[in-house]
Order: C-alpha cells, then structure tokens, then sequence
C-alpha cells in the first residue's frame, strides 16, 4: 500500500512538474507572438553602451551610378539569416559632409539586429527638405532593390541624420508618417516648428553647438512636436555641433534604445528611457513624455 501510495505521488507531481514546464514554455511562445519584431537577448546597461552589439555584421557598397535619388552610401546588416528579417534605418551626413561622417552608427547599430544604409547626398550642398527626400529614397532602394531587402522588415524603418541631415530627418519623417522612428542629432533647418510629425521623435542637441544653437533649433523641434506623440529631448554636456560625427558612447546608447523600443516594438528598452534619464557628466538636460504608448 506504501509502495503505491508513493508511486501515486510521485506520479502526480512528474505530471505538476511537466504541467509548469508547459506553463512555463506556453508563457515563453506568449510572450514572443505578442512581440514577433523582438530582436536579440535581453538589454542591459554594458550591452547598449558596448561598442558592438550581438549580431556579427556584413556591409556592402552601393555605387551612386547604380541609384536614383541620392547619392548611394554604405549598407551595413547582421550576418546571420536566422532571426527573420530586421527594421532598417537610412542616415544622412550634414552640409558639405560625406556618409564616412556618421560612418561609426553603421556598424554599432547593426549590430545591435538592424540594417542601417548611411548615405551620401546628391551633392554636399543639399538643404534639408532635399536630404528628407533623399533619405527615403534611400529607404525605398534599400526595401524594393538592394541586395539585402529580403532581410528587412519594410513596415519597420527610421530614419536619422547630422545637421542638416538632421533637418532632413524631420523632413522625411513629416512626408511619411508610417516610419517608426526618426533620431535628428544636432539638427539645422530653418523650419522650426513640426506638429505634423506622428512619427516618434528622439531630438538630440549639444549644450556648445554654435552652429545649430539648441535654444533655435534641437529646443523649438523638440517642443513644436505634438505633446502627445513619443518624443524626447536629449542635449548631450560639453559637446559641439560635430559631436555626433565621431563614436559617442552616449548618443549610441539612447538612439539604440529609442530605435529599438519603436522599430522593434522592443519594450525591454523601455528601462533606458523611462524614468527620464538625469543630468549627468555627459547629459546636460533630458526632457521627454513617460510612459511611452506607442
């Protein structure tokens, strides 16, 4: 009667046991349908500030000869296949500047499981509403035609730039509302108000810019943007209009977040920017609307 008593229990709990691990693998299937757009391990505070994310990463020259619209640029993506396809960000250089300017995004964001397509514009001279033109154009080659568009994600784009890059990437994202995300660092543009823009919005400026002054262009984007999009306002401490022309720990750390929380849909990153960030050696100011909704 003892020997099968026992048998009963432990029989009863091997089914508990294999009942949780159903549990617990039903909870795990859950959660990744809920977010299917979810790429890479969990964040953590060294793997958004590393210089390379998880992903290996391949690039690809894409000839000016071969494009329309702009002046093709440099393709960088994850190696691997295995992951499914990936959102995809195109960024533009700033007056008279060249893709090798925010060359340093390519690599570190791809990395971090997105295609990113840095670009050189028609000619160095192109104003912002002609660099938003050129930015999604950028996009559409890098989806329709480009030898990796059978990895990206097309209802998963963004779009970023440097100076007047940075006015074109509130050009574009004003033009195509359906983009997901749109990072301008240290933008110029003579239009200074945006309340068109549904696309969420992370506005990065520096407090020593004297050629885009935060307080006449990063300060007055930022809060033109409507109140109730997504949006942020970063201004980056000790820094200059050509701060984001080189790797820079803090600028990396909050447009993979904001990137990945909107194109990835990926609310682990939530972490990084909400409660806002506070002042710090590298962070002059930090203004945004938390919790994030989108």
């Amino acid at each position: 009667m003892h020997k099968l008593r026992n048998r009963l229990i432990r029989t009863g709990l091997a089914a508990l046991l294999a009942l949780g691990g159903l549990a617990t693998s039903q909870a795990v299937t859950a959660q990744a349908a809920d977010n299917p757009y979810e790429r890479g391990p969990a964040p953590t505070q060294s793997s958004i500030e590393a210089s390379r994310g998880s992903y290996a990463v391949s690039q690809t020259t894409v000839s000016s000869l071969s494009v329309s619209g702009f002046g093709g640029g440099t393709i960088y993506y994850p190696t691997s296949t295995a992951d499914g396809t990936f959102g995809a960000v195109a960024i533009s250089p700033g007056y008279t500047a060249y893709q090798s300017s925010i060359a340093w995004l390519g690599p570190r964001l791809a990395s971090q499981g997105f295609v990113v397509f840095t670009i050189d514009t028609n000619t160095t001279l192109d104003q912002p509403d002609s660099r938003g033109r050129q930015l999604l154009a950028a996009l559409d080659y890098l989806t329709q035609t480009s030898s990796v568009r059978t990895r990206i994600d097309t209802t998963r784009l963004g779009v970023m730039g440097h100076s007047m890059g940075g006015g074109g990437t509130l050009e574009a994202a004003k033009s195509r509302p359906s983009l997901q995300a749109a990072i301008p660092l240290t933008g110029w543009n003579t239009d200074k108000t945006w309340p068109e823009i549904q696309t969420p919005t992370l506005v990065v400026g520096a407090d020593g810019d004297t050629v885009a002054p935060v307080a006449t262009h990063s300060e007055p984007f930022y809060t033109s943007l409507p109140s109730s999009l997504d949006k942020a306002y970063l201004e980056l401490r000790g820094a200059t209009h050509f701060t984001p022309n080189s790797s820079n720990t803090t600028i990396a750390k909050y447009s993979i977040s904001w990137l990945k929380r909107f194109i990835d849909n990926d609310t682990r990153y939530e972490q990084f920017l909400c409660p806002l960030p506070s002042a710090s050696l590298t962070i002059a100011e930090y203004r945004g609307n938390c919790p994030h909704t989108s």
